[in-house]
């Protein structure tokens, strides 16, 4: 935990108990911040800010694991991604990230309550709920009750995963309650420090019922997070009960939770997404984060092609002039076209039958939308490098520099309670919000093709994918319980890429889907089971090894997170 209070460190003087007061005097020091500059209406942006970047652009990791994303040809293997060989090093500033932006939460929740300012103790408990969740089901057990009781646990201990989502729960209750009895105008500039819900508010909808919404959908997350454990059935009837009481409902069509402090094209200054994936500030864009083979796959239709005349090759799926029948054209709209389209026969093939097949309406196309394969070893006279593959930031993802960042959205929301429906946690028709997830997905994307290719508009181009794909169908004919969920969680899984990498992630080791996700071809790869969790970071055996090692020996690929049975 070391780096936490380093990287805070002005933070926990502020609020540690062991400080003298006369720390805060500003006629000592003009350069020490005062503990009345810390105050909520200064502290929410930063922390909503960074909330949405560390969901948005936090999980490369779970993009290629689930299927998503692969390294371009331009670049060689990424070792522990690709081997499975996870190690204390390995993406350490997870936790680091997440601990730094929950010590900034623990003080606005504090200082909320101190200053008397209950929507923004709420506002803390349910970014607390989220934050924490985010460990967890990378962490498993992780600090929690002490985790920012600086002057008595420099070294907290850990607490049960398992614990720690019971009490997201009460967070969560007592975030609803604050915000059902509490005017967000009661509050010092909360409307301006809300970079969320503060500037969506209606006549008929304040800001107040959004974060409810917020809340009760984070509520039914870790429900459904938790529907392999036998307790499950009756913790879902409080928690229904719970959310009914409230009255506000979850996150619908069109009321997606995202952020925006005011992005614009300044460096450091860009929305996040746009500027890892698309363009930075400063010219620079992404070379290494390409689409994966198997996602492309997926979005073919039934015939296994992807665009007219197309066939699957050890590359991908390449888009001719011509669209094929029965496609998914979100493809289109989650990655790019390739920004040097190969063409056929390409010079450098060792084997253009395979790699270039000859099409019936002519020997040359234009590869627009070709992907790569997971842990692939490519030499370096392979042709396909990353101005040859699709890029991640698709224009249904990536739509401008300023857009809003986000970090919960209607589409996972509808799937959230299109399962839990299924597995009658709470009331309403699964496949009416299973049908709904899906067309908030084509909205959210902006798709405007029907499955033959033909222009349209994005509700019209859900229902077309919906009738096509037989989406009633295939829920119907599913067994009840799992078999019904694993339609709704692969429905899911194509509509959550761009937008929650670790969810899908968290879908995959509660219900293996999808079922047919390829492993990683790295020939370094040490097991055929994708990691169950992360490892600990190195700095918890420097600084914090009585605790950590508290937890037992860990093996990413045996050792899962509590609700993974």
């Amino acid at each position: 935990m070391k780096k936490i209070f380093i990287s805070v460190f002005t933070a926990a003087m502020l609020f540690s108990t062991s400080c003298k007061k006369d720390f805060f005097n500003i006629n000592n020091n003009p350069n020490n911040p005062t503990e009345a500059s810390i105050t909520p209406k200064v502290l929410l942006p930063r922390i909503l800010h960074t909330l949405g970047v560390r969901t948005g652009t936090g999980y490369d990791y779970a993009a290629q694991w689930t299927g998503y994303w692969a390294h371009s040809g331009t670049y060689g293997q990424s070792a522990e991604i690709e081997s499975y060989q996870i190690t204390a090093a390995f993406n350490a500033t997870q936790w680091s990230n997440w601990y730094d932006l929950l010590f900034d939460v623990a003080i606005l929740e504090k200082q909320g309550k101190a200053l008397d300012q209950p929507f923004y103790v709420a506002v803390a408990k349910i970014i607390k709920a989220i934050g924490f969740m985010n460990l967890v089901d990378q962490y498993n057990n992780v600090p929690y009750s002490k985790a920012f009781d600086v002057s008595n646990n420099i070294t907290p201990p850990y607490d049960k995963a398992e614990d720690i989502y019971n009490d997201l729960f009460v967070q969560l209750d007592q975030a609803a309650v604050l915000l059902k009895t509490t005017a967000a105008t009661t509050d010092a500039d909360i409307q301006a420090a809300d970079i969320m819900f503060g500037t969506v508010s209606s006549a008929t909808t304040n800001e107040s019922v959004y974060w409810r919404k917020l809340a009760n959908t984070m509520r039914l997350k870790l429900l459904v997070h938790m529907s392999q454990l036998p307790t499950t059935g009756a913790k879902a009837a409080t928690v229904s009960a719970a959310i009914t009481a409230d009255g506000a409902g979850y996150l619908g069509a069109g009321e997606n939770a995202a952020v925006n402090p005011g992005y614009v094209a300044v460096n450091l200054k860009q929305n996040p997404y746009w500027d890892t994936y698309k363009l930075s500030a400063l010219g620079a864009t992404d070379q290494y984060n390409r689409a994966n083979t198997f996602i492309l796959s997926k979005f073919a239709g039934p015939d296994g092609r992807l665009g007219a005349n197309n066939n699957t090759t050890t590359r991908g799926q390449q888009q001719a002039a011509t669209e094929g029948a029965d496609d998914d054209y979100r493809y289109m709209f989650v990655f790019s076209k390739v920004q040097t389209p190969l063409t056929n026969p390409q010079a450098g093939f060792t084997n253009p039958k395979q790699e270039a097949p000859e099409f019936p309406n002519g020997p040359v196309y234009l590869y627009n939308y070709i992907g790569a394969q997971f842990g692939e070893v490519v030499v370096n006279t392979d042709p396909y490098k990353a101005p040859n593959q699709s890029d991640v930031a698709g224009p249904g993802l990536a739509k401008s520099v300023s857009q809003p960042q986000q970090v919960l959205t209607a589409t996972e929301s509808l799937f959230l309670q299109a399962e839990a429906a299924s597995r009658g946690y709470i009331g309403g028709d699964a496949t009416t919000l299973l049908t709904a997830a899906i067309t908030e997905s084509f909205n959210f994307l902006g798709v405007n093709k029907t499955s033959t290719g033909a222009s349209t508009t994005p509700g019209a181009a859900a229902t077309d994918y919906i009738t096509k794909r037989n989406i009633a169908g295939q829920y119907a004919a599913a067994t009840a319980g799992d078999g019904k969920a694993k339609v709704i969680v692969f429905e899911k899984w194509l509509s959550l890429i761009g937008l929650n990498h670790l969810e899908a992630y968290t879908d995959y080791r509660r219900l293996g889907v999808p079922a047919d996700l390829p492993l990683s071809l790295n020939p370094a790869r040490v097991n055929n089971v994708i990691p169950l969790r992360l490892q600990y970071p190195q700095n918890e055996f420097n600084y914090n090894a009585t605790n950590v090692n508290a937890q037992g020996v860990i093996n990413p690929q045996t050792s899962a997170v509590f609700w993974d049975k």
